[in-house]
């Protein structure tokens, strides 16, 4: 069903209320330096994990691992849409440097860009707040005003956000790959931080995480 115009502008989930926090507390945004590039270190996960494969067409895998003690409805979530291949052909319709990266949402499949990030797969989950904090790597979903308004979007962190702490659901991080989020983030994007050209999910697989 296609949203009208007020169900978008309710549902849009572009991390809105966080880029005008991010707005204010960061009035110049550049591309992360050295410094800021460097990630804390990667948890350690238990044998038997099961982690994401995300290709990129042209770009390469980024690679997360799931917090599931954190967020497990959010990580069965995840696992279920890459599954059934909902996250297939998406994009990455919202690039911001020295903030993040943002894809998964259904409606970037269409040749309408002006509908983008106002998609989900049909139904709201539950918030799962934590104490993990919004640092590069880091995994988060997207939502609407609602807390309990994500569905399907997230986003990669890719300089330290502390601002976003609490109020969005971490549910991974990434363990390899960065490089290939910080290559998509330097891509031409228009005023809305939609890339000039799609970036293209062209697979989201679940597999066994290597001991």
């Amino acid at each position: 069903m296609t949203p009208t115009r007020k169900q978008r502008s309710g549902r849009a989930l572009s991390l809105g209320l966080a880029l005008v926090a991010y707005a204010a507390c960061n009035p110049a945004v550049s591309e992360p330096g050295a410094a800021e590039a460097e990630a804390a270190p990667a948890e350690v996960a238990p044998a038997g994990n099961e982690i994401a494969v995300i290709t990129v067409q042209g770009y390469g895998d980024i690679r997360l691992r799931f917090f599931p003690d954190r967020a497990p409805g959010h990580v069965k979530n995840f696992k279920k849409l890459a599954r059934k291949g909902f996250y297939d052909g998406t994009t990455f319709h919202r690039i911001i440097p020295g903030f993040m990266i943002q894809g998964g949402d259904p409606l970037t499949k269409d040749d309408n860009p002006n509908n983008d990030g106002t998609g989900d797969p049909g139904y709201k989950i539950k918030a799962e707040f934590s104490d993990t904090p919004h640092r590069r790597g880091i995994v988060s979903m997207a939502r609407a005003s609602d807390p309990d308004s994500a569905g399907s979007q997230f986003f990669i962190v890719l300089k330290n956000s502390s601002f976003l702490d609490g109020k969005y659901t971490v549910f991974g991080e990434v363990i390899e790959g960065m490089e290939v989020a910080d290559k998509i983030v330097q891509q031409p994007r228009n005023r809305r931080d939609r890339p000039l050209e799609n970036i293209v999910t062209e697979s989201v697989t679940i597999v066994p995480e290597a001991n």
